[in-house]
């Protein structure tokens, strides 16, 4: 067998793994992944998919790469499409296509920002790159926003939050002042927190009838000191 042919086998096999972990996730959540079961359902051995996938943990580490890179490549084409001189209407595009991401696919989103999985510790060498996309998008876009406004920063933030704020400017590289920092934490709270609530049922079945106009309504109000 030559070298590239065993190069698209192995690429198929981990691609259906994937695929199967994804449908597994959907049916038994991130706690009942097992990749027994998924060998069960491709037909082979549980040795088969070890040589590829050496344990669940490894699965779940996949899984969460993988969906992260999704929602931030979904996100990047939302705020894409968007001109950029339209800041405001950029973030606006990044948090409905978060929601709408999520309502397609609830057991991503819940093995993204649901409760952690009982025994397992996500390597942040192989997901802090993935899972701070989108949040880096975010920050870009406030700060793109800030840098439009005549008014004089008015908010002030305690020094602790500060030094947090220091923290992530180093990470994400931008000199945003507390104020901005605290719009962009602001709006990357409201939107994961409002998404979880409509996604996992928290808010009641007949609390809200149209919930997609309540996220527009909260995430208008959350931009408004950027002149959203």
């Amino acid at each position: 067998m030559s070298g590239g042919t065993r190069a698209a086998n192995r690429a198929a096999m981990e691609s259906e793994i994937r695929r199967l972990g994804r449908a597994h996730l959907r049916t038994h959540g991130a706690a009942g992944l097992s990749l027994r079961a998924i060998a069960r359902d491709m037909g082979v051995v549980s040795s088969a998919v070890y040589r590829y996938v050496p344990s669940r943990d490894d699965l779940l580490t996949l899984l969460l790469v993988e969906a992260y890179s999704d929602l931030a490549d979904t996100v990047d084409a939302a705020v894409g499409a968007v001109d950029e001189t339209r800041p405001q209407d950029r973030l606006r595009a990044a948090t409905r296509a978060l929601r709408r991401w999520a309502i397609d696919d609830p057991s991503r989103w819940a093995l993204l920002y649901g409760s952690p999985v009982p025994g397992y510790t996500a390597p942040a060498e192989q997901t802090v790159g993935p899972g701070t996309r989108v949040v880096g998008t975010l920050i870009a876009e406030v700060a793109r926003a800030h840098a439009t406004r005549d008014t004089a920063a008015t908010e002030s933030v305690p020094s602790s939050v500060t030094s947090d704020f220091d923290a992530i400017r180093t990470e994400f590289d931008t000199d945003l002042p507390d104020d901005a920092m605290l719009v962009a934490t602001t709006l990357w709270a409201t939107t994961i927190g409002a998404i979880s609530l409509e996604v996992f049922g928290q808010y009641g079945s007949d609390t809200f009838t149209d919930p997609e106009a309540l996220f527009v309504a909260q995430i208008d109000r959350t931009l408004a000191p950027i002149g959203g």
